[in-house]
């Protein structure tokens, strides 16, 4: 698991989920978030740290839609899952959305504290039972690409996308349900017909964490 791991299950308002924010902007505090509410889910978006946060309601609160910091019931909210953007560096819109990039997706800075280093469920068994042999971490940088990741990580508990046309359809994904981590692929490597083929050569765009199976 990775330390942003560590930080599900929190809560909007804990000391930890801010220091945490801070020690990615560099120890600066962390820019106040664009806040997206939903009766079944809060989205903190941080733009400029290239992270967007994922928060569940529970005990029964159900937020109302387009709510501010201010009147959420922060400790009704539990950290569900982080996405973590990796952007190309031109800014250019028309370029961006050739690559797949979605309008809000060009928003996002390139999360700045990368590399992102992972500890790796090191019991993971293949469909015949027998335990796989991989590395018990792995380090995942700006250039990563698809055959980077798979041949640290392995093939994917579960992946898809890359169907249809170039123009809309949407970048291949892969997700290793053990380690708690979904990676979604951009460019036009990752697009379209044969995009399994050449994905390989495609860098990541987005990492979702998540809490791992074997967690």
């Amino acid at each position: 698991m990775s330390s942003l791991h560590a930080l599900l299950g929190l809560s909007p308002s804990t000391q930890e989920l801010t220091d945490a924010l801070a020690s990615i902007n560099s120890g600066n505090p962390a820019p106040d978030p664009e806040v997206k509410s939903y009766p079944d889910a809060v989205y903190f978006n941080y733009y400029p740290l290239g992270l967007s946060i994922l928060f569940t309601p529970r005990n029964g609160y159900k937020p109302k839609i387009g709510l501010k910091y201010s009147d959420l019931d922060t400790g009704k909210l539990s950290l569900d899952s982080i996405d973590v953007y990796n952007v190309p560096k031109a800014k250019d819109p028309k370029k961006l959305a050739r690559s797949g990039s979605s309008r809000s997706e060009i928003a996002y800075a390139t999360f700045p504290a990368l590399p992102l280093a992972f500890a790796l469920a090191t019991d993971v068994k293949d469909k015949s039972g027998v335990v796989i042999k991989r590395p018990d971490s792995i380090s995942i940088s700006v250039q990563s690409t698809g055959k980077d990741l798979v041949s640290t990580l392995g093939e994917p508990d579960r992946k898809g996308g890359g169907a249809g046309p170039s123009s809309g359809s949407i970048g291949i994904w892969c997700e290793w349900s053990n380690d708690g981590i979904m990676i979604e692929f951009g460019g036009d490597e990752a697009r379209g017909p044969q995009a399994w083929e050449r994905g390989k050569d495609a860098a990541w765009k987005v990492i979702t964490i998540f809490k791992a199976k074997s967690s």
